[in-house]
């Protein structure tokens, strides 16, 4: 195929889809596809621009500009102002320059930037924001003028930069190892690769083959959710990232020189894994085990009266558990399905502990904000989120507390829950309760499953489900799905609805119509089912909007939610937050459009990356205190209550964590999404009153026993399951073990 070099301006930008990828039409009538992560396309829209691609025929657009490199040709200061100077809109970037000359507004901004006042649209409150940018920026200029002609982006150097402000001489430390860069976040190893091999850097480097290992490492483990990987494998995925073939010599010598550093360990089988997750494990691991062998010398002498005394009725297997611990155990997994009673027995468990530490030495926690509120409703004894506990006591080398419970346990990913048992006091009881029926965790590990297996630790299971009353059907039909069971979903229930939207004679039509006529099929299927979703937010939306308007955040956040397998596709949650966007906030008085996504003021958000941001306590951002630096996690609920237009910024309350946190406008592709439809990974831990969960075989990859038992049990008060009976049916079927590669199993 015959590489080509393409000039032009766009015009006009035709689709714009996921991950920066858009078609558009240049002003000299060509069309473009490809990918641009650097900005938001509409901010390159009518800018010069050199493509190199090739041209081919699409199916829709006809014949195409394929382009796989894209550069912006502007003045280089327009586009340093425009893309990393706060403060500068394209316009006034233009006017300036035009004004004073590129060289005379340097000058201005170094030595005399009061001068910018007498400029039409800059007030005081803008210049401070220029002043404070324009000194990060300075420094960037010589870390620009060494990275320019490797074709680095104006994105990419403002990362970097940013990052490295406080770092001594970044450009030696760069130039004597490119591969630093991947300890930037948003930098991976191949974006640093590609700068290491234009700076000359040879393809068997010592350091590229070790930073390439650590990438297939990290990628295996943290991504796929194992905690060690065969040589073999390591081997294949370096093979196969660094296109060589068979360079084992390589790759042994450098795997050598990482044990002997101790930043990955070599275990029986073959197997390598990480040094921090082979640490946490192999913690976990001697600390459960060391746990199990301790006693505490028992509580109450007469059991019977005690329970017999509380208000709560206990089940054969509920009171094992109390038992267990009642006789002196240190540890307990407590383990039970949906309705099975983990509260009730948590709540007894607690009460029975209580007679000897008091009330304030008793602590349960859990992942998320809501299941933390959710365990203190239920037991009456204090709780918090485990990353609030981490950060409150970070200076201690344990809680203050001769009891801990921890909810909601098959979330929790190893080096979490490695890190929370490190300071948790060796003398605590400790209760771990959760629900192996879920989804594993987001992360390497597999904690939970692991210790079960194992069996590392006293384990009570509860199977035994305690129904409200005959009408109420959610656990039941949640608990037939964890069995691999077709639950008698169609009957008529007070919590649980299935709505058919079937497509009739499906499997003849397969045989007699074509691929594409099929796929219309289909598409007009997914649009009947978001037609049935649309009639049960229409449904809903009365008394949603009655929380919200009564300042109940967290209820309207937890009152309605669609919750889907997938993020893309007609059912996918990215279309559907679009959809319902449209229903629950449909007239806003101020947007922000970014990359094709629209955040209104009053909107239903999810942040979507663990990382440490700017924010206030709810209390403080109302008082006018200074914000702190805090760490916002993948996965909280929030409101999106103010849009800052002047200064480019948006401010989110989220209620489950009593935190407000601000993002800069180019900030909302990467950290927010819309979060009236999230995909069943997105929701765990969390509970609304009402869940819609759309079911097509357009989703099939993704149907198995834990993604629907997940889904369903996320429902407190009403589940609604909207589509294809045969697609919910398969699976219900479908029993998906979660198999992960584990130091816990190894060891």
């Amino acid at each position: 195929m015959k590489r080509e070099t393409l000039i032009g301006q766009i015009d006009r930008i035709l689709f714009e889809g996921e991950e920066g990828f858009f078609i558009a039409v240049l002003k000299t009538g060509e069309k473009i596809s490809g990918t641009y992560y650097e900005s938001d396309i509409a901010t390159i829209k009518d800018s010069a621009i050199t493509l190199t691609g090739y041209f081919e025929e699409h199916k829709k657009y006809g014949k195409t500009f394929k382009f796989e490199h894209l550069k912006v040709n502007q003045n280089e200061l327009f586009f340093f102002l425009n893309k990393i100077i706060k403060g500068f809109t394209k316009k006034l970037s233009a006017e300036l320059i035009e004004h004073f000359s590129a060289e005379g507004l340097i000058e201005i901004l170094d030595n005399d930037i009061e001068k910018l006042l007498e400029f039409k649209g800059i007030k005081e409150k803008r210049l401070k924001k220029i002043q404070a940018s324009w000194k990060q920026f300075r420094s960037m200029r010589r870390l620009g003028e060494f990275l320019s002609p490797f074709d680095v982006s104006a994105t990419l150097l403002t990362t970097i930069a940013t990052a490295m402000k406080n770092v001594d001489e970044p450009c030696t430390k760069i130039k004597e190892n490119p591969y630093i860069l991947t300890n930037i976040n948003s930098i991976g190893f191949k974006r640093a690769d590609e700068l290491a091999l234009k700076m000359g850097l040879s393809k068997e480097d010592e350091g590229r083959i070790s930073s390439a290992m650590d990438y297939v490492l990290l990628n295996y483990c943290e991504s796929q959710g194992n905690s060690c990987i065969a040589k073999s494998v390591l081997f294949g995925g370096l093979d196969e990232l660094l296109m060589f073939e068979h360079k084992q010599n390589l790759y042994e010598a450098a795997l050598v020189e990482r044990v002997s550093e101790g930043s990955i360990v070599i275990m029986k089988n073959e197997r390598v894994s990480p040094a921090r997750l082979y640490d946490a494990e192999k913690f976990l691991y001697d600390d459960f085990t060391a746990r199990a062998k301790q006693d505490n010398g028992g509580f109450i002498k007469d059991l019977e009266s005690f329970l017999q005394e509380s208000d709560l009725a206990l089940g054969a297997q509920q009171r094992e558990a109390v038992e267990m611990i009642n006789s002196g155990k240190s540890i307990l997994f407590l383990v039970g399905y949906a309705g099975t009673g983990k509260s009730t027995t948590s709540r007894t468990l607690l009460e029975v502990l209580n007679t000897r530490y008091d009330k304030k030495e008793i602590m349960t926690c859990a992942l998320s904000g809501i299941a933390s509120q959710r365990i203190s409703d239920t037991t009456g004894f204090e709780s918090a989120t485990i990353q609030s506990l981490l950060i409150k006591y970070e200076e201690q080398d344990t809680f203050p507390y001769s009891v801990v419970l921890i909810d909601e346990a098959s979330m929790i990913n190893s080096s979490l829950f490695a890190r929370l048992m490190r300071k948790i006091s060796k003398k605590a009881v400790v209760i771990i309760v959760g629900d192996d029926a879920q989804l594993p965790p987001i992360g390497a590990g597999n904690v939970l499953s692991d210790t079960l297996t194992l069996k590392l630790a006293p384990i009570v299971k509860l199977t035994k489900i305690y129904r409200q009353s005959e009408e109420q059907a959610i656990t039941l039909i949640a608990n037939d799905i964890r069995k691999g069971e077709v639950p008698h979903y169609r009957e008529s229930y007070e919590d649980f609805e299935f709505v058919d939207v079937n497509i009739a004679n499906y499997y003849a039509l397969k045989q007699q119509l074509s691929a594409e006529a099929l796929k219309d099929i289909r598409e007009e299927n997914s649009q009947q089912i978001i037609t049935e979703i649309v009639h049960r937010v229409v449904e809903s939306i009365e008394k949603a909007r009655y929380r919200l308007k009564n300042k109940q955040i967290k209820e309207y956040l937890n009152y309605f939610q669609v919750i889907t397998p997938m993020k893309g596709g007609t059912l996918g949650a990215t279309n559907l937050n679009k959809v319902l966007q449209e229903y629950f906030n449909p007239n806003p008085k101020v947007c922000v459009k970014r990359s094709g996504l629209e955040f209104r003021l009053m909107d239903k958000v999810v942040h979507t990356k663990n990382e440490n941001m700017t924010s206030w306590s709810a209390e403080g951002f109302k008082m006018g205190e200074d914000a702190n630096q805090r760490r916002i996690f993948n996965g909280m609920s929030g409101l999106l209550f103010k849009i800052e237009e002047e200064e480019e910024q948006v401010f989110v309350f989220y209620p489950n964590e009593d935190v407000v946190v601000v993002y800069e406008y180019e900030e909302l592709k990467s950290h927010l999404m819309l979060s009236y439809a999230l995909t069943i990974h997105k929701v765990q831990g969390m509970e609304y009153d009402i869940v819609v969960i759309p079911m097509s075989f357009t989703h099939f990859i993704m149907h198995n026993t834990k993604l629907i038992y997940t889904a369903i049990t996320r429902a407190k008060h009403r589940c609604i399951v909207v589509g294809e009976s045969g697609a919910f049916e398969s699976a219900c079927r479908r029993q998906e073990v979660t198999k992960r590669d584990t130091v816990l199993l190894e060891l």
